[in-house]
């Protein structure tokens, strides 16, 4: 049997943490390990006949994770068995070392919010319950949106449930498109092109653009490849067939080189590194695009804004971007606990209030349909576009090793934005990193 090695297999994790513990570098995801499980400590030794329960999460912008505090307490005010402590663990990114570390020394948090792509990586390590017994005999199965299942399964099991979901489109000015003489906003990859040359404007004519068309993610990171994701997609490319790496088909060339081309026409302005969410030039109005998703602040701003779906090449199509919940391997009756937690995450009274607070779009469909909800669109009515789009987005893979093989597409797509190398050539490249070995 073949086992390759972006799939991450357990042993090359157990590898990899004894190299950096040579380097040096598990001792600082060791120190804040340490600090998280001396302050779960404390809290698991109340009262008696109380489970205390400790929830890992990197729930960010500030004010969503006030949100997210607020509904915890009104659980805990009404499960007196109960108690649910929520720990802000840092950003996703940076929080991963520290999870891998707590599962490799047996100090796991009871739940664990995340992003699903880690999904196959905690399965090889066993550090997650499956969750399809409990999901068959929940009462509220046929509230959530069957859209979103696929995202949770691997294998043959479900192994998490979503907290919140949503997609990717592009937030525009409307007053620069109205300066410009765009009365339409873009429907095809080439009518992007054209838009965003519109839109980029050089008003001293020192050939350094005062305003460009739209802002592209530069970087390595998630943020970046989330932000691909759509126009792959959308040309119908993938980036894994048969469980293998497959990054140079013709649709991943087309969406890189669409990135690619927009920079060659001058009409597109990269993001610092690693930053290609922050919304300083769209606000600004130095950029009049960008792409992002209904959590951006840019609907709690003062600017002029409104959003379009990613234009279509092949098919109309876009990304899921979905935070999960997973119960962690504890004991029994902490799973038991942590389950009726789950349970009230995907009601319709958290969903509604949870959506409505951050702009995230709700998992459950009585929530959707809810009278709060509707009105709270109609408040915000880029939600709409958003809502529409569930039909036509797609997960990013799940695998065990996917960790890796976006580490690679990242370099790739900053190889290629910043000009070291072709699109063609960035993705083979990429594709020879993820080398095979048995």
């Amino acid at each position: 049997m073949k086992i390759y090695l972006f799939l991450f297999p357990i042993k090359n994790f157990f590898r990899q943490l004894s190299a950096a513990l040579k380097r040096g570098l598990l001792i600082p995801i060791i120190f804040s390990l340490c600090l998280f499980l001396s302050s779960c400590q404390g809290v698991t030794q109340k009262d008696n006949g109380v489970i205390h329960l400790t929830l890992w999460q990197g729930i960010n912008p500030p004010t969503n994770r006030d949100v997210f505090q607020k509904l915890v307490n009104k659980f805990n005010q009404t499960h007196s068995d109960i108690q649910v402590e929520s720990i802000f663990a840092g950003g996703l990114d940076q929080q991963l070392p520290k999870i891998l570390a707590a599962v490799v020394g047996n100090a796991s948090p009871d739940i664990l919010s995340f992003y699903p792509q880690v999904t196959g990586q905690f399965v090889e390590l066993g550090a997650i319950r499956p969750l399809d017994d409990w999901l068959e005999k929940f009462p509220l199965k046929s509230e959530v949106n069957p859209n979103l299942f696929d995202e949770l399964k691997l294998d043959g099991h479900l192994w998490s449930v979503p907290l919140y979901t949503s997609n990717i489109g592009i937030f525009y000015r409307p007053k620069l498109f109205k300066a410009a003489g765009i009365t339409e906003t873009p429907k095809s990859w080439e009518e992007l092109r054209q838009v965003a040359k519109k839109l980029t404007i050089d008003r001293n004519g020192d050939r350094r653009p005062e305003q460009y068309g739209i802002l592209l993610p530069l970087g390595k990171g998630e943020w970046t490849v989330f932000s691909w994701f759509p126009f792959l997609l959308s040309a119908g490319g993938e980036v894994v067939t048969n469980n293998q790496p497959n990054l140079t088909n013709p649709g991943a060339i087309a969406a890189l080189e669409l990135w690619e081309n927009l920079l060659k026409d001058g009409s597109a302005m990269l993001s610092p590194p690693e930053r290609g969410y922050e919304e300083d030039a769209f606000l600004s109005g130095r950029v009049a695009m960008q792409i992002t998703g209904p959590w951006t602040y840019i609907t709690k701003s003062n600017v002029d804004y409104d959003v379009f779906p990613i234009p279509a090449n092949a098919r109309p199509a876009t990304v899921t971007g979905t935070g999960n919940l997973f119960v962690m391997k504890t004991t029994p009756a902490r799973e038991k606990a942590a389950l009726k937690f789950l349970e009230y995450v995907l009601s319709a009274e958290f969903q509604t209030e949870w959506s409505i607070g951050t702009g995230f779009l709700p998992v459950n469909l009585k929530s959707t349909e809810s009278k709060a909800y509707q009105e709270f669109v109609v408040t915000k009515p880029e939600l709409k576009m958003f809502l529409e789009q569930i039909s036509v987005a797609y997960a990013r893979p799940i695998i065990a090793g996917y960790s890796r093989l976006s580490d690679s597409l990242g370099r790739a797509i900053e190889s290629a934005l910043l000009g070291k190398s072709s699109a063609k050539n960035a993705l083979k490249s990429a594709q020879e990193r993820l080398v095979e070995f048995k």
